[in-house]
């Protein structure tokens, strides 16, 4: 749990952080096969290793054996096709032809079967993408009366081509749809459709070894247990920033826009900024490496492999050849120098507001502290750094900072933050409850551990508040549940995900005595946690004292949708003092919440919202019917209108049939910043109760 949770992390929004991960597209390619990717030795025998290690180390060892060989061939086969609708079952029956051999496989080292299951996949979608394009060339009738189904993960797979092209005709014809709908003529469309699959296809040709590994090496450990993974060497070198949060590069966000690598942002007081010679909009087509190296074109390169080029050592220099935002395709290229530096990434660590509740002629002054992950620079910290940076840490001097500003109370928003490490899940425990128990661990042999803080006094002793929601998990669970058992504060928000597993990585290369990194990181489960009641958040969660709406499907998502989870199970309390201070003003906060909500257009509307996206997602298959669609989209404006400027974030309303790298980039932005300037309904109400607590107390 050292490096938990990181896979809850993989929000792709196609832009990165110059450590993030992505796929660009590239310039047309002649549609032919792709390469046939073969594994590599090295990718062998970190598959074996990994199969020693889960089989004797992990919390609830599972033998690579022919059953499980026959869940992992089946997790990988969904996994490249969840929607069902790039394989044949043709395809599928003879993947699972030697689906039980998949074990013995992996011992002798020979990884033919998912390699060829991964060009298979490749040449689908290539098939797929090629007869999407030749549907363009003709119109669609959309007065027929005909669905297409978008919920597919159930569905069997095509029986043949011709069931194929008639689901795929159906997914384009809506792709065209919603473009129809969105105001966009003919030849708009077809022009956007076309370069959509283009794209796709070229994606497909560049997928490498790495790519089919990693793919089955996920499906392999999440079948084990969903929280255990593998980490190639890339993706080891992105949670390790991800977990610091400072990375050595130039700071700047990348996103990957047609053949171009383009700035989506400057990080404040990063070189790029401080350069004065990169704006937003401006395309990377060309790197090179010190002062005299020669500059490599990177158009139509791969996201990864740009960024990987980018970043380097601190004070060394890195050239780029520009291509201004204002230029066309031909315009006038330059090429700039910076000296790669340091970059602390600020906007994923602790940030505090004060929020103004008002109750009558009565306002209070709520400090609110949200912690996006339980970040940790563990390398530093080994080191002896003293001014190394971790969650508690930042969170430590925010409270100290809100002291200052006299705030009555604090609410802490742990929305959306699923883990980290479980150190500082302890420590920021400490800084509201002070020395003793927060969490107990039972490792592999059922002995039980009860990890405490030490922390004398907490930094902060007045009403506290803690907002969660479904995907608050692993550390963030333990807080939680650690302010509740305590009876130090009202938990707000939604049953939190229910990961009650501690994970630790291991370094492949250390283990094989390998010093070069080639085998990768394994994270794997090693014990589980309970509260310091006794119970466990595994299945159930924290289960909070006042619920709020929240947006997630929670029969889909946490880990109670997982079939291979751990069960709920739990052990001898842990000695603490509990008060009961804040259970006796629950009914009474309850109240008080009901009648405000009652109140406010604002939460009415919100809840409007919620229902409206739970309509949405519970809709297995739309309409291809043009008239029925606009009627739909009346509707949903009419009920826009209504609401007037009041913007909640939940995106219910018009869609524009456009993906996010086919906006141009001042629109992207746009969108980017209405969904950041949205009132947070739930926070604020959140704030209201913490509100109430200070009255009450």
């Amino acid at each position: 749990m050292s490096r938990m949770e990181h896979s809850l992390k993989r929000i792709k929004i196609g832009l990165v952080w110059l450590f993030l991960a992505g796929i660009s597209s590239a310039h047309a390619l002649e549609v032919s096969s792709p390469a046939i990717l073969k594994p590599s030795p090295e990718q062998m025998q970190a598959a074996n290793l990994t199969a020693e290690f889960l089989t004797r180390f992990h919390y609830r060892p599972i033998p690579l054996d022919d059953a499980l060989s026959v869940r992992i061939m089946n997790r990988f086969i969904d996994s490249l096709d969840p929607d069902r609708l790039i394989f044949l079952q043709a395809d599928v029956d003879k993947f699972l032809t030697g689906s039980k051999e998949i074990d013995d496989a992996i011992e002798r080292q020979d990884l033919t079967v998912p390699f060829s299951i991964f060009n298979t996949y490749q040449m689908r979608i290539i098939e797929r993408m090629t007869f999407a394009r030749s549907l363009l060339k003709q119109g669609f009738d959309f007065s027929k009366q005909e669905d297409f189904s978008i919920v597919r993960d159930k569905e069997p797979w095509p029986r043949s081509s011709e069931e194929s092209n008639d689901l795929w005709r159906k997914r384009v014809k809506n792709d065209w749809l919603r473009l129809k709908l969105a105001g966009k003529d003919d030849a708009t469309i077809r022009k956007t459709l076309d370069k959509r699959y283009e794209n796709s296809i070229e994606r497909t040709f560049k997928y490498n070894s790495s790519d089919a590994f990693q793919s089955f090496m996920a499906a392999y450990t999440t079948s084990v247990d969903p929280h255990t993974d593998y980490f190639g060497a890339k993706a080891s070198a992105e949670f390790d920033i991800s977990m610091k949060l400072s990375l050595v590069g130039i700071g700047a966000v990348l996103q990957e826009r047609d053949d171009y690598t383009t700035i989506r942002e400057l990080v404040a007081g990063g070189p790029a900024q401080s350069s004065g010679k990169l704006a937003v909009g401006d395309r990377i087509v060309g790197v090179g490496q010190g002062k005299e190296g020669p500059i490599k074109e990177v158009i139509g390169m791969r996201l990864d492999e740009v960024v990987q080029m980018i970043r380097g050592d601190k004070g060394s220099v890195v050239r780029l050849d520009i291509l201004p935002v204002d230029a066309g395709p031909d315009g006038k290229h330059h090429v700039i120098s910076l000296v790669r530096d340091k970059i602390s990434l600020d906007k994923q660590a602790a940030q505090k507001k004060i929020l103004s509740v008002k109750d009558g002629d009565a306002s209070r002054k709520i400090g609110v502290i949200t912690l996006p992950a339980f970040y940790e620079d563990i390398e530093a910290r080994r080191k002896g750094d003293k001014n190394y940076r971790s969650a508690s840490r930042d969170v430590a001097k925010l409270i100290a900072e809100l002291k200052q500003d006299k705030v009555d109370g604090v609410l802490v928003d742990l929305r959306n933050n699923g883990g980290g490490s479980l150190s500082e899940a302890i420590d920021l425990t400490g800084l509201f409850v002070g020395k003793g128990p927060v969490v107990q661990q039972r490792n592999a042999s059922g002995e039980v551990k009860v990890e405490s803080d030490t922390l004398s006094a907490p930094a902060w002793k007045g009403p506290l508040g803690v907002l969660i929601n479904r995907g608050s998990a692993s550390a963030s669970e333990i807080f939680a549940a650690a302010i509740q058992d305590y009876g130090r504060g009202v938990v707000i928000g939604e049953p939190s995900f229910g990961k009650g597993t501690v994970q630790t990585v291991v370094n492949l290369d250390e283990v094989a005595n390998n010093p070069k990194p080639e085998y990768g990181e394994l994270k794997f489960t090693v014990a589980q946690f309970f509260r310091v009641d006794g119970g466990t958040t595994q299945l159930r969660g924290v289960t909070p004292d006042i619920s709020l709406p929240g947006l997630f499907d929670l029969k889909l998502v946490g880990e109670s949708s997982f079939d291979n989870a751990l069960p709920w199970s739990q052990v001898k309390a842990a000695k603490y003092k509990s008060s009961d201070n804040i259970k006796t003003l629950l009914p009474r906060l309850q109240n008080l919440h009901d009648e405000r909500v009652q109140k406010s257009p604002e939460f009415q509307d919100f809840l409007q919202d919620v229902a409206t996206l739970k309509e949405q997602r519970e809709k297995k298959s739309i309409s291809l019917n043009e008239t029925e669609r606009r009627n739909e989209m009346a509707a949903q404006e009419k009920r826009i209108k209504a609401r007037g400027k009041v913007n909640d974030g939940i995106d219910t309303g018009m869609d524009d049939g456009l993906q996010s790298n086919e906006r141009s980039l001042s629109a992207d932005l746009a969108i980017e910043k209405n969904r950041k300037s949205a009132t947070d309904v739930l926070q604020n109400e959140a704030a209201a109760i913490v509100g109430d607590l200070v009255d009450l107390r």
